[in-house]
């Protein structure tokens, strides 16, 4: 089985982010990176689906020349090799522009599943693996916590807010997965035997261009960031004090804000 999985460097969830006074975007300069703890969920579950079917997994990854640090770690863990698309022109790209060129670069080679985790923890908008799959006229299964693969048909445990939802699909599809896959709590960590042998894998390197896609970046994004305000900061509550009353007073704030 052909195993792909989708990695992305972001800056450490841990600190505190930081806007880019000019641009409102997330400043990825001068902070520690590291690979989207979402996306180290997406590799467990990718090298999984390989190991039990004796395949291998390739990570696809867009990110800057420093992102290639993610894309060892990847590597590290297990995974056989790694195209990295990488090109000063994709700063600023959005979701779609991502999904886009992510695809292009996976279609160039055969794919059984394609791993995400389901939204970067540095962008939150939970539509490039949906997005993906559309652009590879795929299947989509999401929010996947449970993920295996039979037979050519892949059967996932979809956690909902009711509980969990059984999906099948058959190959090739996009599953992005929800952490804890497989009842997994940590992913695997990279041994020094993996790091020492991710030196020595292969990665190709791409550009947009390289893929057939000219209009990416800031210019070729759907939406613009043009401001950026703190939210405002929450207005002291009301005390009631029991004097006989307070029942019927919250029973009437209650009531004016149609809670009952």
């Amino acid at each position: 089985m052909n195993v792909v999985v989708c990695v992305k460097q972001v800056p450490d969830p841990n600190s505190v982010g930081q806007l880019d006074p000019v641009t409102h975007t997330l400043r990825r300069e001068g902070v520690e990176v590291v690979l989207d703890p979402g996306d180290e969920f997406g590799v467990e579950a990718a090298l999984q689906l390989a190991e039990s079917s004796g395949g291998d997994v390739t990570v696809v990854s867009m990110t800057p020349e420093k992102g290639a640090e993610a894309i060892r770690k990847a590597l590290a863990m297990g995974c056989a090799r790694a195209v990295h698309i990488t090109d000063a022109a994709l700063v600023g790209s959005d979701a779609i522009t991502t999904a886009r060129v992510l695809a292009a670069a996976i279609a160039r080679q055969p794919y059984d599943v394609v791993i995400t985790a389901t939204e970067s923890t540095d962008g939150y908008s939970g539509v490039v693996p949906q997005a993906m799959a559309e652009f590879l006229g795929i299947p989509a299964l999401t929010f996947a916590k449970e993920v295996s693969v039979q037979d050519g048909t892949v059967r996932v445990k979809r956690q909902t807010e009711a509980g969990f939802d059984i999906v099948t699909a058959p190959t090739p599809c996009v599953v992005s997965v929800t952490a804890g896959i497989n009842g997994v709590d940590n992913p695997r960590y990279p041994q020094l035997r993996g790091i020492m042998q991710a030196k020595s894998k292969p990665v190709e390197r791409l550009t947009p261009a390289d893929l057939g896609i000219t209009a990416v970046g800031s210019a070729a994004a759907g939406q613009v960031i043009v401001e950026v305000l703190p939210a405002e900061e929450r207005g002291a509550g009301e005390i009631v004090e029991d004097d006989g009353t307070a029942a019927a007073r919250i029973v009437a704030f209650l009531a004016e804000r149609k809670v009952i």
